[in-house]
């Protein structure tokens, strides 16, 4: 062997040759402690992998996360099984997505069960009530951080504000807006600032690339196991919903529904939940407006990405038409058909990641629907924000059927309160989310103790 090649199979294994059962244990413990959202777990997937055990190189983890941020679906979550595949083939893909998704999953679940179970109580109701009215907070918040991310320029700024009235006003549906929005970014890519996390510098050689020329075995191995698993997670998704279609009723409403979601959910749970909220509530009458906002507060506590949201809508789905085992099936259902699209898309998608990247238009198309998010993300805090904040809304004679305005005598005084406060806590930037949903859970009690 040269010294050439013997060279580079030393650099490989030394950014990326750890021991499975550590890899194991890791990825359990980034599951385990990965709160405070995507910006928080990528963080810490970060200090983990790069800074503390040097199994991938800084530039590696850049073109893992840029590719990601390209995909739907949650992309903490999707960066986790990418890194894993990265470290340890297929096995170390599926180990660190599911180590990413399990404990958030199985806490959502108890927290899903408490909240049927004990909702009215009256000290666990207002404990919810100031909790709904942080995650409006959390919501207004959000729209702030991803515009300053997402749009540079004035037609980013147009797509996002015509991406709001198209929603709010006119009701147009959300799949529409992010096609709409994708086309616009691949018709005009030059004119969409193309979302990133980093530049991952000497781009000219990818790791399967570098592999090939020191290991070709390897390489192959390695290409194969992303291939074969991501036509396994294809075909479990494809079942449920499948075997589900024909006999319809709930259970088939939710494989479909939340596969649809899986497959547009591009910038973020933050993004679709507006979407998932007004279905839920207003189509479906899974659950109320109320406990939509519930539900979200409940995802922000718990570890694992904020879609696992979703979790707590198919839960409330299930019990409201089949009672408790029904409630569990949905939500496990719900979570099948959520992340099994997740892992096709980085399986499929990790052995062409630098050919991906590399396409303009492409990457024009994914930041025109990024643009796009800011609108759908500032319609969501509106939606949420008048109906916790208000009683009663109407739609006026002259607007169309699709706007809502809030009856202003109908206004609830501890909410608007409530969510005044939290959003002064959360833009002075020295309160954290969890904390600021602590805070607020208290005042809530308390609002209601004295009215």
């Amino acid at each position: 062997m040269t010294d050439t090649a013997m060279n580079g199979r030393d650099e490989v294994q030394n950014a990326g040759e750890p021991r499975f059962a550590d890899a194991v244990r890791m990825w359990f413990k980034i599951g385990l402690l990965s709160f405070g959202g995507p910006a928080g777990q990528i963080a810490l997937m970060h200090r983990e992998v790069v800074e503390t055990r040097h199994w991938v190189d800084e530039r590696r983890f850049l073109h893992a996360l840029n590719f990601c941020s390209l995909l739907p679906g949650p992309e903490a979550q999707q960066l986790a099984t990418y890194l894993g595949w990265l470290i340890h083939g297929a096995k170390g893909g599926w180990v660190a997505g599911l180590a990413f998704i399990l404990p958030g999953a199985a806490v959502m679940l108890v927290l899903s069960l408490i909240f049927v179970q004990f909702g009215d109580v009256g000290v666990v109701s207002a404990l919810f009530f100031g909790l709904t009215c942080a995650v409006v907070a959390v919501v207004a918040h959000a729209v702030l951080r991803i515009a300053k991310k997402a749009l540079v320029g004035p037609v980013p700024w147009l797509a996002a504000a015509a991406a709001f009235v198209a929603l709010f006003v006119f009701g147009v549906p959300f799949p529409v807006v992010v096609l709409a929005a994708g086309l616009l970014g691949l018709a005009i890519p030059g004119v969409f600032a193309a979302g990133s996390h980093g530049k991952a510098q000497d781009e000219s050689e990818s790791l399967l690339d570098k592999l090939s020329r020191i290991d070709p075995g390897r390489a192959a191995r390695h290409a194969a196991s992303a291939r074969k698993s991501g036509i396994l997670a294809l075909v479990l998704w494809a079942v449920p919903v499948l075997l589900l279609l024909p006999v319809g009723g709930l259970f088939s409403d939710v494989a479909v529904f939340f596969s649809k979601m899986a497959v547009v959910t591009f910038g973020g749970a933050y993004a679709v939940l507006s979407y998932v909220a007004q279905q839920a509530v207003e189509n479906y009458a899974w659950l109320t407006a109320d406990e939509m906002l519930s539900g979200l507060g409940l995802a922000e506590t718990t570890p694992g990405p904020l879609i696992l949201v979703l979790e707590f809508v198919g839960f409330l789905a299930g019990y409201g038409t089949h009672g408790l085992a029904g409630a569990v099936l949905a939500a496990l259902l719900t979570l099948w058909v959520t992340f099994a699209p997740c892992f096709a898309f980085v399986f499929l998608g990790a052995p062409h990641i630098e050919r991906i990247q590399k396409k303009p238009r492409l990457a024009g198309a994914l930041a025109g629907i990024t643009a796009a998010v800011v609108g759908v993300v500032a319609n969501m805090a509106l939606w949420f924000g008048l109906r916790v904040c208000f009683g009663e809304l109407t739609v006026p004679a002259w607007a169309p059927p699709a706007l809502e305005l809030p009856v202003l005598s109908s206004v609830d005084p501890a909410a608007a309160a409530i969510v005044a406060v939290a959003v002064a806590l959360l833009y002075s930037g020295k309160v954290g989310v969890v904390t600021l949903l602590g805070l607020c859970s208290v005042l809530g009690i308390l609002a209601r103790l004295a009215f």
